[in-house]
């Protein structure tokens, strides 16, 4: 995959588990973006508005609030930013409630590399006039 287009695509990365948010983190950066990660969507929310990423990848089972919670906090509160659930439970029920509400992708963990860059180059690709 390439770099994306434009630069400072900055990416929040949102999980409770450290290892994978050092495994996303750097392979974003190692394909051009910024990384910031946060171990639970209420540390998100508490930090930066959320609008201020390019997309958000966060996972789905979390202590507080899962990621399907944050997606929905988000939309009520009028925040588009792009949004990919990942989760080691992909239950097709969970999946179509994360797209109906704004998903742009819901991936299985282990997510391989190359669907979640694509998911974030359709996120580019929504983003563009």
């Amino acid at each position: 995959m390439t770099s994306p287009d434009s630069p400072c695509r900055h990416i929040a990365i949102v999980d409770d588990n450290a290892d994978v948010r050092a495994a996303l983190s750097s392979l974003l950066r190692s394909c051009g973006y910024s990384t910031h990660a946060y171990e639970s969507a209420l540390a998100l929310l508490a930090g930066p508005r959320a609008e201020g990423y390019y997309c958000i990848i966060s996972d789905l089972q979390m202590p507080g609030m899962s990621g399907i919670e944050l997606l929905e906090h988000l939309r009520r509160e009028g925040d588009l930013t792009p949004l990919i659930i990942l989760t080691a439970f992909p239950e097709s029920a969970l999946r179509l409630r994360a797209l109906k509400n704004g998903a742009i992708c819901f991936l299985s963990k282990p997510c391989d590399a190359n669907e979640l860059l694509r998911c974030l180059q359709h996120s580019v690709a929504a983003d563009l006039p």
